[in-house]
């Protein structure tokens, strides 16, 4: 090998070390921002966002989302798969705040941020891995890809911005406490009696229309979802209060009914209004 071909080699891995290095998988800033700007509801099972303060800080916003366009496709591949799944959603979710910001605060419903012939979500305006990408491309092209990472939790992660949707998390997603926050996650969700519930005078369980929507990915015995009827018995305890409704849940004793979706923005400013 040529003394200019070593150099070039060693200055291509310094590169690479660097980048690996200078990414913050603590997503300290991120993090920051989720934990000023992200209301949680009392009960912990929702929560609502300060869009107006997230505009404030729009620069912040945008400068770490730099960060993230900036790290090479390569470079990712090479991360474990929990620092890859961190990534995309914390990039998803940052991301749909960006999108909303666009238009904010003329605007009641993320939907608002479409057209007749595009919805927000297939709008490309994310620059990621040398390509202008939607955030459909990145959730079904990227994170619910077959065989990326196979965990239907993912719909507790990233979020609409909308009122029926899962809450944002007040902290970002971290490598280390994923497995931990994904199922923390689909717990508060479940918990959430105006988007999920048993109703045992009438023998219904009601669940969020994003089970109607995504209930394929239940189904594919990935993290031990076989199921929607496996699903609800596992989660319950969250579903309904008494040990009765429970075993009747566990059982499957229950006509399925999904709930109407709330596409109202969840803005913190406007909690309270209906």
């Amino acid at each position: 090998m040529s003394i200019l071909k070593k150099i070039s080699l060693i200055a291509l891995m310094t590169l690479a070390s660097f980048s690996a290095i200078a990414f913050d998988h603590d997503y300290r800033e991120w993090n920051s921002l989720l934990a000023k700007h992200v209301k949680v509801a009392p009960d912990g099972y929702s929560s609502r966002v300060d869009y107006r303060g997230m505009a404030a800080d729009q620069a912040q916003i945008k400068t770490w989302l730099k960060t993230v366009s900036a790290v090479p496709e390569a470079e990712y591949k090479q991360w474990p798969k929990a620092k890859r799944l961190a990534f995309l959603i914390n990039g998803y979710n940052a991301w749909t705040i960006e999108l909303v910001l666009s238009k904010y605060p003329d605007l009641k419903s993320i939907k608002d941020l479409g057209s007749v012939f595009q919805s927000p979500w297939k709008k490309k305006f994310i620059p990621l891995f040398g390509q202008e990408m939607a955030l459909d491309d990145i959730e079904h092209g990227l994170i619910r890809a077959p065989g990326a990472f196979d965990d239907p939790r993912i719909h507790a992660a990233v979020v609409c911005a909308s009122i029926g949707c899962p809450m944002l998390r007040a902290e970002a997603f971290t490598a280390d406490k994923l497995d931990a926050q994904l199922e923390d996650g689909m717990r508060r969700f479940l918990a959430d009696s105006s988007r999920n519930r048993f109703d045992a005078a009438n023998g219904k369980l009601q669940v969020s229309k994003i089970f109607d929507w995504y209930g394929k990915d239940f189904e594919k015995g990935h993290q031990g979802f076989a199921s929607l009827k496996i699903t609800f018995g596992r989660y319950a305890g969250q579903l309904a209060k008494t040990q009765e409704a429970q075993e009747r849940i566990r059982q499957g004793d229950y006509k399925l009914e999904f709930l109407d979706y709330d596409w109202r923005l969840n803005d913190a400013s406007a909690s309270g209004r209906r």
